[in-house]
């Protein structure tokens, strides 16, 4: 017997979060094992480790308490990361030693696997006056740009590039170019974008006001508040970004607002934080909780969700005590407030089990009644922790209890913790659940809607060959046990189908007893009008809700998995997507391979040979090419050398460049990347130019190619489309593959491209 609901799960634990030797030798045995070091851990925090370690088993027992992934794949392996998830860095200043400072903490912190958030709105204009040195500021995007490139070359812990988070304030006099900035497909690739947006900054948008842009009490320009928010609405229609942050409605809400002040979020948004704050998150399965699915008398336990959020509020403190941090100054905020992001997932799959429409009216409600019912639940506990271990150190009561959110908790919460203080300063936050809703058995990711009930992936096998597996919805599968193959009822609906108004809705519900904030995407039709797109935004502003995200498939932003709508396949199956041609600026059509293609008898080709100085032996590049549609594009290269020195990375390249060339699509990135490598001893001029590494002259080699042959136009231009794919492969759904896989299988779940066959996702 195993404990894992579907082959995915067990799959996505192996990958992701088994305690392995460096060698890949598991040290975790079975599932049980890795819930056994996580509560061992956490339990030694505790004055009776013993017990508790007992009871923090039974919370991560059969996936009901769901600690992030860090705290999953960390604790109690003795590695040095960090437990917490993401951290917002310190108030960047307005000086050039100040600016590379914070950069180095933001590496340091990158480093250890946190992804990050920085205000960059703190940093001068561009053409601003710089005293003392007759110049003008190169302005924060210029700043950004170095960030970016410093996030591609830190591998966060786990082997995933780090996130991070850019915001800038409405009111900023760059903040036209951060609105377009990712309009240039080959920009700040790393960051996710937001606009701090202010409460009268959107009262002038309502009154068609003007807007003054202001750095250091000096108004660079004033324009009308109307064409700003349009700019933001057709930036974020056109290319999912900036997000939309309602800034002054966070602070106003924070129960710390009379200690700090917050400018920034954590990547995907859910964890609003001051400087050097840190999000420590984790997720309360509800779909496990359900009683009776699928009956009339169907329910979600009360009394289990109540002790289940009591152990996790526990389990959570614990980890401000046993984790490490790659800052001082993250260590010390952390200690002093304590704030922890309890949240839910599978609640979709909950909903659906109790025969509600994700959506409706009556869904938001039983929405806001499980919400509350965990906000209540965390504070007490909190308050009972704060009675036998203290209550964080900046508390004040009378502070705390006047700030936004505590004024509308329940008397008897606020009368508790007016009498024994509280531990934790913030307690709930829903997180991207993307990878650790797989591990659970595939259950519905935090609040969104189910995205598909079921789909075909393909697995690798050891033997080199693909296997199909179907994986289906939690929910789905629970049907399917138990009524078989009875059609589903017109209540499962899917996020391919719900209006965006229904996701607001549903955000909106979960945000009232949330005291931090919501990572939700809301899903918009490819052909929903730019004015319904900027109605959904003020949808959510008129509601509540702390920020906004969104999703509109294009063809900048590619597409996901759908389902067609002419399928007459049942709800719970997935039609064939259509292939599309999809080309270039230059008219060229841009192929993507789901799986590797056979190398031909023969391939046209150039050999070329690159002499770096200081070096007894030359280097030769071939590159071959393969005409597909009446087009070539490369497809394998070999480096030579007589340099024995050369010889294992000259092989390596070699391999992993062919195998990259044969999957297709855009692979102008090699270019980048290469051309992107310093050599710390130093480069070399060639032929007039500064090149800084041979790796980098090999690029330009592959380059020059590229261009002569018609795949790229310029030089440093690559294909400055990014494509929706042409998939040579029976029954492949439209999407960008998987960086990490290769597969189809992205989605877009809690503002971040996740995949449904590996797990791998840009933000965690």
């Amino acid at each position: 017997m195993t404990r894992f609901a579907a082959p995915i799960a067990e799959q996505i634990w192996d990958m992701k979060y088994r305690f392995k030797q460096a060698d890949g030798t598991p040290i975790d045995q079975t599932v049980e094992d890795s819930w056994r070091r996580i509560a061992r851990d956490l339990a030694r925090a505790e004055t009776d480790p013993k017990t508790w370690e007992d009871k923090f088993y039974s919370a991560l027992e059969d996936f009901q308490y769901l600690p992030a992934g860090r705290i999953t794949a960390g604790a109690g392996t003795a590695r040095q990361v960090t437990l917490f998830n993401c951290f917002v860095m310190g108030t960047v200043p307005d000086s050039m030693a100040g600016i590379f400072d914070m950069l180095k903490e933001a590496a340091l912190t990158m480093q250890q696997g946190g992804g990050i958030g920085y205000d960059f709105s703190t940093i001068r204009p561009r053409g601003a006056d710089v005293k003392g040195v007759a110049a003008d500021a190169s302005g924060p995007l210029s700043f950004m740009d170095v960030w970016d490139a410093m996030c591609r070359t830190i591998m966060s812990a786990g082997s995933r590039r780090g996130a991070m988070m850019a915001t800038m304030r409405c009111d900023h006099p760059d903040i036209e170019a951060f609105i377009t900035a990712k309009s240039d497909p080959a920009r700040l690739r790393m960051f996710n974008m937001s606009v701090l947006v202010t409460d009268p900054f959107m009262e002038a948008v309502k009154a068609d006001g003007s807007w003054e842009l202001v750095f250091d009490n000096k108004v660079y320009q004033t324009v009308q508040a109307r064409d700003l928010w349009n700019k933001i609405m057709q930036a974020t229609y056109d290319y999912a970004e900036p997000g939309v942050i309602f800034i002054d409605r966070i602070n106003k809400a924070n129960n710390l607002s009379y200690v700090e002040q917050i400018a920034a979020t954590n990547p995907c948004g859910e964890q609003p934080l001051p400087p050097y704050g840190a999000c420590l998150l984790g997720s309360i399965n509800l779909a496990r909780l359900v009683k009776n699915p699928f009956e009339k008398d169907s329910e979600l336990d009360p009394q289990a969700l109540k002790d289940l959020v009591a152990t996790a509020v526990r389990m959570m403190d614990n980890v401000v005590d046993v984790s490490k941090f790659p800052l001082e100054a993250q260590a010390q905020e952390a200690q002093n407030k304590r704030r922890i992001g309890l949240g839910v997932t599978g609640l979709a799959d909950a909903l659906l089990m109790l025969g509600l429409r994700y959506g409706s009216d009556e869904a938001a409600r039983q929405t806001e009644h499980w919400l509350h019912a965990i906000a209540r639940a965390a504070y007490l506990a909190s308050v009972d922790l704060a009675k036998e271990k203290g209550a964080f150190p900046v508390f004040d009561a009378e502070a705390y209890l006047a700030s936004g959110t505590m004024m509308d908790m329940d008397a008897d919460v606020r009368d508790a913790i007016r009498e024994h203080g509280i531990r934790n300063a913030l307690l709930t936050s829903i997180a991207p659940t993307g990878t650790i809703s797989l591990y659970a058995g595939n259950v519905s990711s935090g609040i969104e809607p189910v995205f598909a009930y079921a789909y075909t992936r393909k697995v690798l096998q050891k033997d080199g060959s693909r296997t199909e597996e179907e994986v289906v919805d939690y929910a789905v599968q629970m049907w399917r046990d138990k009524f078989g193959d009875k059609e589903l009822p017109d209540y499962f609906v899917n996020a391919q189908t719900l209006p965006p108004s229904d996701h607001v809705k549903m955000q909106a519900a979960a945000q009232k007893w949330i005291d931090s904030s919501i990572s939700k995407t809301i899903n918009c039709p490819e052909d929903i009008s730019f004015d319904s797109f900027k109605d959904v935004y003020m949808q959510a502003w008129d509601l509540g809700c702390k920020g906004c995200t969104t999703y509109r498939p294009n063809d900048v932003t590619g597409s996901v998995l759908t389902v067609s709508e002419s399928s007459d396949k049942a709800p719970g199956e997935t039609a064939d997507a259509p292939h599309e041609s999809d080309m270039d600026e230059n008219g060229a059509e841009v192929v993507y391979m789901s799986e590797p293609l056979d190398r031909p008898q023969s391939l046209e080709g150039h050999t070329y040979k690159l002499k770096w100085p200081d070096s007894e032996h030359a280097i030769y590049l071939t590159i071959n090419d393969i005409i597909i549609n009446g087009h070539r594009r490369p497809f394998e290269v070999f480096i030579n050398s007589k340099n024995m020195e050369h010889y294992a990375w000259t092989l390596a390249l070699t391999r992993m460049i062919s195998a990259v060339f044969r999957r297709g699509g855009d692979v102008s990135f090699v270019v980048e990347e290469l051309k992107a490598v310093f050599d710390p001893r130093g480069g070399a001029w060639v032929q007039g130019k500064y090149i800084p590494s041979i790796l980098a002259a090999i690029g330009g080699v592959i380059e020059t190619h590229m261009i002569a042959t018609g795949f790229l136009e310029g030089e440093g231009m690559g294909l400055k489309s990014d494509p929706k794919a042409e998939v040579v492969s029976l029954n492949a759904p439209r999407s960008k593959p998987c960086p990490s896989c290769g597969q189809y299988d992205l989605q877009m779940i809690e503002g971040c491209m996740t995949c449904r066959s590996c797990g791998h996702s840009k933000c965690g």
